[in-house]
């Protein structure tokens, strides 16, 4: 049996602990980040999407995480900055964690046990293999960019794999879904 979201532990990029009953009553967009990926310019229609949907009730958080080929590699205040003057990012970051393997955190655990497979799954992947990389195997989170879908009521009810971009229709209805619930 996984943990109750809301009562997981998470630390803000600024070094805060807090847990994400902070966001309980909000539709949850929850996507691990790195800075030196291919996908990093997804930050920006990212950002664009908490701007446009933040007054209906949405959230982004972005965890950043290096266990993609150590396109994380930064400090949570390397990560802030860039993310800053960069993309002009204003929806939540939390400290760094790990999203797979031995040490990956509680709140991936969870969110990849409840919701193992990705809607947009496979082209992506084919991708990587044609670079030469092992994708992991599902439930495990594929790359960066990868995002789960939380209800108001703290369900993990979608996952979309890293190339679904913030503007997709397919990631954009199920928001506006949650969203409307």
């Amino acid at each position: 049996m996984s943990q109750n979201l809301y009562d997981i532990p998470v630390q803000s990029i600024d070094g805060a602990a807090l847990k994400l009953d902070a966001f309980k009553g909000k539709v949850l967009l929850i996507v691990n980040v790195a800075s030196k990926c291919g996908l990093t310019p997804q930050y920006e229609a990212l950002e664009g999407l908490y701007k446009s949907k933040r007054e209906q009730g949405l959230e982004i958080l972005g965890f950043p995480a290096n266990n993609f080929k150590g396109q994380e590699p930064g400090s949570d205040e390397e990560i802030k900055s860039f993310c800053s003057t960069t993309y002009d990012v204003d929806f939540p970051l939390f400290s760094k964690i790990s999203v797979v393997g031995a040490d990956q955190h509680p709140l991936y655990h969870t969110l990849t046990s409840t919701q193992p497979a990705a809607t947009g799954d496979g082209p992506f992947r084919e991708r990587l293999k044609g670079y030469g990389i092992e994708p992991n195997a599902a439930p495990d989170v594929l790359w960066n960019f990868e995002k789960f879908l939380v209800s108001k009521d703290g369900k993990v009810v979608n996952r979309f794999a890293p190339d679904v971009t913030a503007d997709d229709p397919r990631l954009v209805e199920a928001i506006d879904a949650e969203l409307a619930r």
